[in-house]
């Protein structure tokens, strides 16, 4: 019985040092950094939609814009518009306000309808020159 003794308190006192004994495990290698994601793209602007320039363009200003009718020129036709929109919106105002008659034809006074306001009239032009930028 001596030697099972002996035996078993050998065992036990191996046991009792490896817990006292802290484990040497490997370092371990730091977590990859997450790749940051990608920004978001930037938003597009948002632009109001011009509800009353597009009103009265579709009642009146339409009826020669749209057709080029008397060399008006038409919406979208950066050609035609690009030398009226360089001289600046004041002159535009003053010619579809006061009326103009020039080289490739005519432009009634408010579009010939006497009965819009002056920012009706306005909002129209920015309406047509926003589709012709």
């Amino acid at each position: 019985m001596k030697k099972t003794s002996l035996v078993l308190a050998a065992s036990l006192a191996v046991l009792l040092s490896a817990c006292g004994k802290q484990e040497s495990a490997a370092p371990e290698a730091p977590a990859p950094e997450a790749a940051a994601p990608a920004p978001a793209p930037a938003p597009e602007p948002v632009v109001a939609e011009n509800v009353l320039g597009k009103s009265v363009f579709n009642k009146t200003c339409s009826l020669c814009h749209a057709a080029g009718v008397a060399g008006a020129p038409k919406p979208g036709d950066t050609a035609d518009w690009g030398p009226r929109i360089a001289q600046g919106n004041d002159l535009l105002y003053k010619h579809a306000l006061e009326g103009f008659t020039g080289a490739k034809g005519a432009m009634p006074a408010r579009g010939g309808n006497a009965a819009l306001t002056d920012d009706e009239v306005k909002a129209a032009v920015d309406y047509m020159v926003g589709l012709s930028k």
